[in-house]
């Protein structure tokens, strides 16, 4: 109640004030209305803090609560989720690292075998073509003998046909042989 008292006491020690708010249309700031405004504003704030400290802030917090709930069994979920993903990628991880091992020993083997294959068909080739050669110097050999042969003989003729036409006389086989023996050395 001193709070009335004051409000009395400041509105009857200004009454051109008061006079001057009640002709100015607003009984808000008229000291003759603050009794009833300050009785609507008490009952209104206690009905209002009643409404909250009964009914909503309990509501409230009950959804703050569970939602806090929720939120921490989503964090657990995610960290297994986590930990079943980095377990799948070390088995992953795991099975690439076997299959790569695999691979290059399938990959060695094979080029074990190759090379195998590789060296005896070159031995083959190497044996084929060694024939081959042999048989072509033969060839050469025989061809060089028979070209040799004929090249004589062909100079055997030539000489004959030469001396023949210089001298008109057929010289003998031995006279030939001996000239051309004679040249060649």
């Amino acid at each position: 109640m001193s709070v009335f008292m004051l409000i009395a006491a400041a509105a009857a020690a200004e009454p051109h004030v008061a006079g001057e708010a009640a002709s100015a249309s607003l009984p808000q700031l008229d000291p003759t209305w603050w009794p009833s405004q300050l009785f609507w504003l008490a009952l209104t704030f206690g009905v209002l803090y009643w409404l909250m400290a009964g009914k909503f802030l309990p509501s409230l917090g009950g959804a703050i609560e569970e939602r806090r709930d929720r939120i921490a069994d989503d964090l657990d979920q995610a960290a297994e989720f986590k930990r079943q993903a980095e377990d799948a990628e070390t088995a992953y991880n795991k099975a690439l690292s076997d299959a790569r091992a695999k691979a290059g020993a399938i990959a060695a083997d094979t080029r074990a075998k190759m090379d195998e294959e590789i060296a005896a068909l070159q031995a083959e080739t190497d044996e084929a073509l060694s024939n081959q050669l042999n048989a072509a110097e033969a060839r050469i050999a025989a061809m060089k003998t028979d070209a040799s042969a004929k090249v004589r003989e062909a100079a055997a003729d030539t000489t004959r046909a030469v001396v023949e036409t210089l001298i008109d006389e057929a010289p003998t086989d031995d006279a030939v042989a001996k000239a051309i023996a004679a040249v060649r050395a």
